[in-house]
This record gives C-alpha cells, sequence and structure tokens, in this order.
C-alpha cells in the first residue's frame, strides 16, 4: 500500500470495450497525472458480435474463442490510456459474458438461453467477494461503475452495479471477511452517464456535419430519456479534451467490437474533443464539491 500514489481510483466494468467507450478519456487524464488507476472487468465479453468478418469464426457461436482475443484487445486499449493495473473479476473467465436481448421498450435485457456460469447468474456475494479483496487492497478514494439499470439495462451491467455496490459495504465493515483485508470504506462512489443537453447538442452536429443516418430516426429535440438523464442528474463532468484522440486509438484496439470506418466513427472523430473528450458522473456516494458551474471536475475532490 505504500508504494501507491496518494489518489487511487478503481473502475468497475461488464465487458471489455466498455471501459474506454464510456471513461477512457478520465482513465488516461487521472493515470497521466499520478493517480493509481485498476480497472476490473467482469468478464470477457464472449457473447460479443463480431465485426471483423475475417475474425468471425471466433464468435460463441462457432468457435467461441471471442473471450480469448478480447483479452489482448483490452490490453493493447489499455495500454494506449496508460493503464497498467487491469484485473479480471475473480480471475480471467471465472463470469461468463451473459448475453443480452432487445426489449420491446427498446432497452437491453437478459437474454433468454443463458450460461450456467453466466455472470448474471453469479451468487452476488461471491462475486462481490472477489471485489471486497481488490478494494482492500487498492484502498481506492474513488470507484466508478454503472447506475442500477446498467445504463442501458444489459444484464452484465446492472450485475456489476450490484456486485460494486455490495462490495463497496462489505469492504467498509471491519468485521466482514478480515482474512480479505483491512477495511476500507470508499470516499467517493460514482456511476457513468450522458448528458442530455450533451446528447442532443452531439446530435445536432452530426446531423450538421452531414450524418443523416446513424441514430436515424432519433430527434435532437424529442424524448433522450432512455440514452441520457436531465442535466440536474449530473454531479460530475470530467473535461479530458487533451486525452479524446487516446480515446479514439483505445477504441481502435477494439476492432471485433467497435466499427472505426463506419460513418458515426468518422464524423464523431473529426467532432473529436466534442464528442470523446468529455464523460460524466452520477455521484452515488459521498459528498460532491462542486465548481462554479454547479459540477465537480476533480473526481478526487473533498476526499483524503
Amino acid at each position: 500500500m505504500s508504494d501507491l500514489p496518494d489518489r487511487r481510483m478503481l473502475l468497475v466494468h461488464a465487458h471489455p470495450d466498455d471501459e474506454t467507450i464510456t471513461t477512457g478519456a478520465t482513465m488516461a487524464k487521472y493515470a497521466a497525472e499520478g493517480a493509481h488507476v485498476t480497472l476490473v472487468t467482469c468478464t470477457l465479453g464472449e457473447m460479443g458480435e463480431v465485426l471483423v468478418p475475417e475474425l468471425a469464426h471466433l464468435a460463441a457461436d462457432r468457435d467461441d474463442r471471442l473471450g480469448e482475443h478480447r483479452i489482448t484487445e483490452r490490453d493493447a486499449a489499455m495500454k494506449i490510456l496508460g493503464i497498467t493495473d487491469t484485473r479480471w473479476l475473480g480471475g480471467a473467465g471465472t463470469y461468463r459474458d451473459s448475453g443480452m436481448a432487445w426489449s420491446e421498450s427498446g432497452a437491453a435485457t437478459v437474454a433468454p438461453d443463458v450460461a450456467p456460469n453466466a455472470f448474471w447468474l453469479a451468487d452476488l456475494r461471491e462475486a462481490a467477494d472477489h471485489l471486497v479483496a481488490i478494494i482492500r487492497e487498492i484502498r481506492p478514494q474513488v470507484l466508478i461503475t454503472y447506475d442500477d439499470f446498467g445504463n442501458y439495462g444489459h444484464p452484465d451491467h446492472v450485475q456489476a452495479h450490484r456486485v460494486a455496490t455490495y462490495a463497496v459495504a462489505l469492504a467498509a465493515t471491519p468485521s466482514y471477511r478480515q482474512d480479505l483485508g483491512e477495511s476500507w470504506d470508499v470516499a467517493k462512489v460514482y456511476w457513468t452517464t450522458s448528458s442530455e443537453s450533451w446528447l442532443r447538442e452531439g446530435l445536432r452536429r452530426l446531423r450538421a456535419a452531414g450524418d443523416h443516418t446513424t441514430f436515424e430516426g432519433m430527434d435532437p429535440d424529442s424524448d433522450l430519456s432512455f440514452m441520457a438523464v436531465p442535466d440536474d442528474q449530473i454531479a460530475a463532468s470530467v473535461v479530458a479534451d487533451e486525452y479524446a484522440e487516446a480515446k479514439i486509438d483505445a477504441m481502435r484496439a477494439y476492432p471485433t467490437q467497435i466499427q472505426v470506418d463506419s460513418p458515426f466513427f468518422a464524423l464523431s472523430n473529426n467532432l473529436g474533443a466534442y464528442v470523446w473528450g468529455t464523460e460524466f458522473y452520477r455521484i452515488a456516494k459521498g459528498t460532491p464539491v462542486p465548481g462554479e458551474d454547479a459540477l465537480e471536475h476533480d473526481l478526487f475532490a473533498g476526499t483524503r
């Protein structure tokens, strides 16, 4: 513990690539500033869709080797972002990607067939204990994960939220599983989110740039509550424009999952810092320390 920097951040994500898309700029910024950033990924992402034709054989319904390939993709992405401490919850392959289906409401939901070792079916306390040990080892002041809906309903995101929430409570309990290390109370817990106003403006900029097919039918002035939250629910924004390019490069490290040659990616890449350089958070534990714009801009503010 004495060898770790004063500022320590732990992120709990469901699959490889989730961390880069939603928190990549935040991770790169704090790592570059000398904070210890630890990434815990809960599954290998075995059920993901393979976007590279020559790697289609890796898919779950064929060779079922996508998970091991995504390990290499995550390693490459984290090297770009400057993250050196990466973990798999319980060890690589302990929990399998649960997959998902789309509900009639348009949100993600549990798939009809779920593998016995799927993360969605994991024993909550067993999974939380794996994370308790990491929390007590790293002793982070800040933990980042998803909200109770997993941002859009994906069962693995929901389960990651549950595991992280339970682990934070258990890790702070001195009498609980002393064999997992000395108790530690995480000062601040954040949930990743999207800003409604930011999303609306981003859609307008994409349309103005000539993209009328991405998010087709999504009116910038319509109800966007299924993808973003009102700005008054957001506690923090990490403005990391100087790390937007690194985030984009890290996304390119996931070719099986992110179609970097799509019209959306090309246009959003051109918009650069605006689309990728600012990331938003709701606060779930702790007291925010807002600036003049009523938002926090340093997630460690108010911690020791």
